[in-house]
């Protein structure tokens, strides 16, 4: 017991502080900087190509980030940054598809001193060898770095050709991983298709714990020819908050090691061990370090995960 505690005090819990800061109002006076750190190390996953370990919670861009210039709108959204970073996170997903984000989430690297630390991924979305090649270039000079760390084909949209241009980039130092990507789980044969033929590092797909399809041959698949995988959509754009709106937390709940729905979520994902990276989105400080806690402590097992489907199959 530490020194300053008396013997019967209660404990609360990191998700319940969070809630009552907020609450209170406080979290916006301190910038979050007093909110302690969660206990533990973040969990991290080898990329299978390099044995490169990379954390297994990331942070995506679409929607949040894209936003203008307004101070008071960049603001939550540059704590968010600092947080992911402060917490043990690199990995920071992106899209020319994502309006600004690119540019904001440059902006924000750039102003915060963090791209030694970044581990950058965006996509390449568009036709033609030659449209690609400007894109990417593009997309570097928007994050304001002179490599990728993971250049994606975004939906599979020309994939033959700009494949081939992520190649020669890769071989010249460019970009260090490859990756396809799509947001629909009907295209998870195509996928394996091109994983079949080509040198594919990453593949970026949904997955949540109410869309489940990816578990059932295309992970292993992917664990099989040490392909990597970066997990979107695990809120299925908030929809599985909506779900449980009002339902009480199970007395069950501590055997998942969560403290929040959201850490529920985001567990469930990663305690499938062919998920490599998972990357929630948001644009709210306390939602960054809920979503960060997710890759802290225990992660249930095959019969919790069973009794995690059960639960979610009777709402």
């Amino acid at each position: 017991m530490d020194s300053g505690s008396k013997p019967n005090e209660p404990k609360i819990t990191r998700s319940a502080f969070l809630r009552l800061a907020a609450a209170a109002g406080v979290a916006a006076g301190l910038g979050l900087e007093e909110l302690a750190h969660a206990a533990g190390p973040q969990l991290k996953r080898a990329i299978p190509r390099s044995g490169e370990k990379i954390p297994a919670v990331g942070l995506g861009t679409s929607r949040t980030f894209d936003v203008g210039t307004d101070p008071a709108v960049l603001a939550p959204r540059r704590e968010v940054t600092r947080l992911f970073f402060r917490e043990g996170g690199t990995v920071i997903d992106s899209s020319p598809m994502y309006g600004e984000a690119e540019r904001v989430t440059g902006d924000f690297l750039r102003d915060l001193g963090l791209h030694d630390k970044a581990f950058l991924a965006t996509k390449v979305w568009t036709s033609g060898r030659r449209r690609g090649a400007r894109q990417m270039n593009e997309s570097m000079r928007l994050l304001r770095t002179k490599k990728i760390d993971l250049m994606q084909v975004h939906n599979l949209v020309d994939t033959r050709t700009q494949l081939r241009t992520l190649r020669e980039w890769k071989d010249a130092g460019r970009i260090r991983y490859i990756g396809i990507t799509h947001y629909g789980t009907g295209a998870f044969g195509e996928m394996a298709g091109w994983i079949k033929r080509e040198p594919i590092d990453f593949v970026q797909f949904p997955f949540s714990i109410a869309v489940r399809e990816a578990e059932k041959r295309f992970m292993p698949f992917c664990a099989d020819k040490g392909v990597a995988t970066l997990v979107n959509r695990p809120y299925e754009k908030g929809n599985l908050f909506c779900a449980v709106r009002g339902i009480k937390i199970p007395d069950w709940f501590a055997e998942t090691g969560a403290e929040s729905w959201g850490q529920f979520f985001l567990k469930y994902i990663l305690s499938n061990p062919a998920t490599t990276c998972v990357i929630p989105a948001t644009r709210k400080p306390r939602h960054l370090l809920d979503n960060m806690g997710a890759g802290r402590g225990l992660l249930p097992g095959a019969g919790v995960r069973k009794k995690m489907v059960e639960f979610w199959g009777r709402l």
